[in-house]
Order: structure tokens, then C-alpha cells, then sequence
């Protein structure tokens, strides 16, 4: 009864019109150095002065995202507490049915925010110059190489299952806790292989890491250059890395609807949009609530499918 008459109160057009009235904070759900933290940075200039308030991120890391997505959704619908999800929220209720909050229930889409390929990467140390080579190498001496992920159940673990099946390999996969933990594990040798979106690998590709495939399902713009699953033979295997906010379930519409404006216009920003389609290699959505909560419910349904017919269960 106390939080249905919170909602009541904010849903009132004073409170509507008189948001944001103080600080917003973005909670990130991974540690820093990662693409949900960087992407979340990257739009706190532009935020701060669309809405005319700090905008401050929070960094709450820990069980693949779920503890800050968790705290998000517990969190008032007051319009200052807000969660950038990254591809593993679609899987998080299949891998651990007490992450704490029921993905679609619990949160009010707002915008997915970009996309991107996952990028196939080897160390340059390595010998291997396309995905064909580490595939013979795969399949010569199975269950030795090593493939590293931002975590057990993200769309880029979930896509090497695909691409393992489809190919006929074995692979050995290494979970790290977020894409700056992986970056570091991967320009160091650590694993074999990385596979994360290009601001997940922090920078590191060309210069430490070679890329040998993308996973969507044609080119990115960003990297015009290298070829696909499908295209180097493997038909079927696609993905791409999606970020998109979310707000608590019961956030009132008119809040909603200023804060998609704010991050809409944050993304036409000239200078932020250089930095994530040039910078991090995103390709920039910007949709409406609607299209992301239809997003959300195929990303959803397709990969948890995959979760639960391969027996995936949370570290």
C-alpha cells in the first residue's frame, strides 16, 4: 500500500513538471573500465546540460550485472534513479531465475541506446589470422584454447555456444566480471581468445589484439573491412551487444518521456556521437520505449532459449 500511493505521488503533473529536482544517478552494473561504464560516461556532459542537474553514475558491479540491476529496480519511481543494461540483461532471468528482479516486470524501458558487432579477437601473439585458422587450430587439439567473455550467459558467451555447435569445436571459456577485467586479461595473453563489442576491449584492438571476425549480421560501418561468421563459413551465427536505460517499473510517463528526450538529444550531440560511433565503434539507435520493449522481448526470448537448451547456469 506504500508504494502504490509513492506511485500515485509520483505520477502527479506537479512532480512531473517539477523533475529532475536534484541529482539523477545512472547506476552501471559492471565495474569500471567496461562499455556500460564508459558509454554511461560519455553521456553525462550532454545529460547534464539537457536536464540542468549533475547526472552521476554509480558503479554497482557483481553477479553479471544483477546486483545494480537489482538495486534499480527497488529503487523509488522517482525519475533519479535510472540502470544502462547491457546484452546480458536479456539473459538474466534464464541464467538465474533469484537475480532479484524480473526483467520485463520490474523496468520501464526508456531507449535502446546503440549496438554493436562483437569482435572475435586473438592476441597478436598468436599465429591465428582468420576465424578458419582458429577453427583448424580448435578442432586439431580440442577443449586447449581458450576464449575469454565479460561473463557466463552474455550474448557473447551465448554466441560462441552457437559457433562451437555450428563449427564442431570445443572451446575453454574464461568469464571475467566486465569488459575491463577481459580487456586487461586479453591484451596480456591471458586467454586465447576475447570476444566483446570494440568499447568493451577498451581500445585495444589494432594495437594488442587482432581482430579476426565481427558477429553481426552484415559489417559494421566501423569496420567495413572485416568479415563476418557468415561470411567467413559459418551461416547462422550472428549477435550484436545492445546498451539501453531503463527506468523502476511505475516511473511516471511525463518523467519518461523528458528523460528519452534528454538522452535523444544527447546522442544528436555532434560531439558525443563522434565519441561513440568513431571512438568506441557503436552504431547508434536511439529508439522509442515502445521499439525497445519489443527489442527486449525477442532478445529475450531467443537467447534465453539458447540458455536453457545448452544447460547454462550462473557462475
Amino acid at each position: 500500500m506504500y508504494r502504490r500511493s509513492l506511485l500515485a505521488f509520483f505520477s502527479t503533473p506537479a512532480v512531473a513538471q517539477t523533475w529532475p529536482g536534484g541529482p539523477v544517478r545512472i547506476i552501471a552494473p559492471f565495474p569500471p573500465g567496461g562499455s556500460v561504464d564508459t558509454i554511461a560516461r560519455l553521456l553525462v556532459p550532454a545529460l547534464q546540460a539537457s536536464l540542468g542537474v549533475p547526472v552521476v553514475i554509480e558503479n554497482r558491479s557483481g553477479a553479471a550485472g544483477a546486483l545494480g540491476t537489482a538495486a534499480a529496480a527497488r529503487a523509488l519511481p522517482d525519475g533519479l534513479t535510472w540502470v544502462l543494461v547491457f546484452d546480458s540483461f536479456a539473459t538474466a532471468n534464464a541464467l538465474n531465475p533469484q537475480a532479484g528482479f524480473d526483467a520485463r516486470r520490474d523496468f520501464a524501458p526508456v531507449m535502446l541506446l546503440a549496438t554493436a558487432p562483437m569482435l572475435l579477437t586473438a592476441p597478436l601473439g598468436r599465429p591465428w589470422h582468420s576465424l578458419g585458422e582458429v577453427a583448424a587450430a580448435a578442432r586439431a587439439k580440442p577443449d586447449t584454447l581458450t576464449y575469454g567473455t565479460v561473463g557466463t550467459g552474455s550474448l557473447a558467451h551465448l554466441t560462441m555456444e552457437v559457433w562451437q555447435q555450428a563449427a564442431g569445436l570445443k572451446l575453454i571459456h574464461v568469464p571475467y566480471r566486465g569488459g575491463g577485467p577481459l580487456a586487461t586479461a586479453a591484451a596480456s595473453g591471458e586467454v586465447d581468445l576475447a570476444i566483446a563489442s570494440r568499447v568493451g576491449l577498451g581500445g585495444q584492438v589494432g594495437t594488442r589484439l587482432r581482430a579476426l571476425a565481427q558477429s553481426g549480421a552484415k559489417r559494421s560501418p566501423a569496420l567495413p573491412d572485416l568479415p563476418t561468421f557468415a561470411e567467413a563459413g559459418f551461416p547462422g551465427v550472428a549477435a550484436e551487444a545492445f546498451w539501453g536505460m531503463l527506468g523502476p517499473a511505475g516511473t511516471p510517463g511525463p518523467v519518461l518521456a523528458r528523460f528519452h528526450a534528454a538522452l535523444a538529444a544527447a546522442l544528436a550531440d555532434p560531439a558525443t556521437r563522434q565519441r561513440l560511433e568513431e571512438g568506441q565503434g557503436v552504431d547508434i539507435v536511439a529508439s522509442s520505449p515502445e521499439a525497445f520493449a519489443a527489442f527486449l522481448d525477442t532478445q529475450t526470448a531467443e537467447w534465453g532459449k539458447v540458455v536453457r537448451e545448452r544447460g547454462i547456469k550462473a557462475d
